[in-house]
């Protein structure tokens, strides 16, 4: 049996071999399509295979069906030139088809390529090289893409800035950021007033070290008459680990359940320079516990609502937390485990979206160390991952 195999890059052009080397009584036993699929097509182009015969007689399917004549064919004879007029326009419509899905497969690559190429192909086509490499630094901080670009936009509408100096742009990109973040600076007390700040949040961000970390730079330190109240009666361990602070600082403590508790309790230290309350850890997701903390929070008047965070939690998470705690009147943010993270640039995203000041830092577990005051300079090259390059120092 004499089979022979034919590839050519059409259909058309597969079965011209065909007719060209054995004639035009051969008949085709196989036809397939080479690197099927759109990653083949897209790679490879497409690619015809047919096997025929000049020996093998093959019946023709098309014979078999002129029974099945269309509508308005009546008699063999029309049914035959009903045929042959559907052989001749095939060509034509096999090379319209051809040309149909090779227009749609080249749309399709160019919309991957683009896909594949952004951001940092259209970054690079818009920007000087300093600032498409300035851009890219601020992207691997974990900065968000749209502010990186409206940071690197609103410099380049700067007159005067020379673009070309590395350093220069990264001090004036964080100079721009450093003006969009609010601080509050420390905790402020007075020798007439007893001062009442209640840290909250979720579970698992550091309020009690936090808290155990404020405690003794205020009394150690600052020379103040401190005391500490609890709430967080739900984690029996939280409750031992502040008393065990509060007896290494020499400092009362009160552990309260109830609003009548709370209020008794924050009158028995109206002679205290300041006071600072440890709630329990609240799921943003829990409606009712939110309440709970609400009230607890309207019976002991505090003076600052400061919601404590984790730098290691990311941005959507942040910003969500923000938004449900802002109902028990939170005034400011402490962010906690700075050292816990490799990069802090989704934090500009949280700053802009939930506005609140931010208070203090924290980056370790060492009590009375590792908190700090906000810095709005420090903070923005930390978030813009500049600090470590020198910049700024």
């Amino acid at each position: 049996m004499d089979i022979k195999t034919f590839r050519a890059k059409s259909m058309q052009d597969a079965l011209a071999l065909v007719r060209r080397e054995l004639g035009p009584e051969a008949s085709v036993l196989h036809t397939r399509e080479l690197h099927g699929g759109l990653l083949g097509r897209i790679l490879f182009g497409r690619k015809y295979e047919v096997a025929a015969s000049r020996n093998v007689n093959v019946p023709s399917r098309l014979l078999a069906r002129l029974q099945e004549f269309p509508q308005g064919v009546e008699s063999r004879e029309q049914g035959a030139r009903y045929v042959e007029t559907s052989l001749s326009m095939q060509p034509a419509l096999n090379s319209a088809l051809d040309h149909h899905v090779a227009g749609q497969l080249n749309r399709l690559q160019e919309m991957i390529e683009k896909l594949c190429n952004q951001p940092a192909a259209m970054a690079k086509h818009e920007l000087p090289e300093t600032l498409f490499h300035v851009f890219t630094d601020m992207i691997e901080a974990e900065v968000d893409e749209s502010i990186a670009r409206s940071l690197i936009d609103q410099l380049r509408g700067e007159s005067g800035i020379h673009v070309a100096d590395p350093l220069l742009v990264k001090a004036r990109i964080a100079q721009q950021l450093e003006d969009d973040i609010q601080v509050t600076g420390p905790i402020t007390t007075s020798d007439d007033k007893c001062r009442l700040v209640a840290l909250v949040g979720p579970t698992g961000v550091g309020k009690t070290t936090t808290i155990a970390k404020l405690a003794a730079n205020y009394r150690l330190r600052e020379k103040k008459r401190v005391g500490l109240i609890t709430v967080d009666t739900y984690r029996v361990a939280a409750v031992e680990q502040l008393r065990t602070y509060a007896d290494i600082i020499d400092l009362p403590m009160e552990v309260v359940s109830t609003p009548r508790e709370m209020r008794e309790a924050v009158a028995r230290m109206q002679n205290l320079d300041l006071v600072l309350m440890d709630t329990a850890g609240r799921s943003p997701r829990d409606e009712i516990r939110i309440q709970e903390l609400r009230l607890l929070l309207a019976e002991a008047e505090a003076d600052d609502v400061l919601l404590v965070l984790s730098a290691t939690t990311g941005t959507r998470s942040l910003a969500a937390t923000a938004k449900k705690f802002a109902g028990v009147g939170t005034t400011s943010l402490i962010l906690t485990k700075l050292d816990e993270t490799t990069s802090l640039g989704h934090l500009v995203a949280l700053m802009r979206e939930c506005r609140l000041p931010i208070s203090y830092l924290t980056d370790g577990q060492n009590v009375p160390d590792d908190i700090q005051v906000a810095d709005r300079r420090q903070l923005a090259y930390l978030m813009l991952g500049l600090e470590s390059q020198g910049v700024g120092r």
